[in-house]
């Protein structure tokens, strides 16, 4: 017995295009495209989608591309975000003509081209770890999901927070478990 895979609800806003194993969401954001698998089935009926597949090869492509489905749905209807704190004494960000630039401790600023479709805003906040530092905050903005995570993921890489001191660039909200040093190791010894 196959199993029942409940459709996927369109709102009243968004428009799907099925044409050519490619899908087309359209919302008040903007549009996005999916190419998808010569082995999945899409099937839209009025304001649902249905997909799935008949072929072994298939069934392991069809959760899949339900997810990017859904995530372009909520993409073109609500937008995605991330955000980092970049921690740190002398650390910093800023907009620049070009994109980003990103002072973290290196001889040159490291920059970034923030790509098409894709919003940065910057912030300065004060630092939790220490009330007299500021920290400034990048915010990532998009409708597409995967690119705003691998600019932020290609961000926060080139200065992992360290595990000693907490300074580097770490996304809002995580939290990094320091290290006691070797002084601190020593000195309980």
């Amino acid at each position: 017995m196959a199993k029942r895979i409940k459709p996927i609800l369109i709102p009243d806003k968004v428009t799907v295009e099925h044409k050519d194993n490619f899908i087309k969401v359209s919302g008040p954001l903007g549009s996005l495209d999916l190419k998808v698998h010569p082995s999945v089935t899409v099937k839209i009926e009025g304001k649902s989608i249905t997909v799935f597949s008949n072929q072994t090869e298939g069934k392991v492509h069809v959760g899949t591309t339900m997810a990017h489905i859904k995530n372009m749905i909520k993409g073109v209807t609500e937008g995605f975000e991330k955000a980092l704190e970049v921690r740190g004494t002398g650390y910093r960000a800023q907009k620049t003509k070009d994109g980003l630039q990103v002072f973290v401790g290196f001889i040159h600023p490291v920059n970034f081209a923030i790509p098409k479709g894709i919003n940065v805003e910057l912030k300065q906040a004060p630092n939790p770890d220490d009330p007299k530092e500021q920290m400034t905050e990048i915010y990532i903005k998009g409708i597409d999901k995967q690119a705003v995570g691998e600019f932020a993921a290609k961000i926060r890489a080139t200065k992992p927070p360290d595990v000693y001191k907490g300074k580097g660039i770490r996304y809002k909200g995580e939290y990094i478990r320091k290290k006691a040093g070797k002084r601190a190791v020593a000195a309980q010894a």
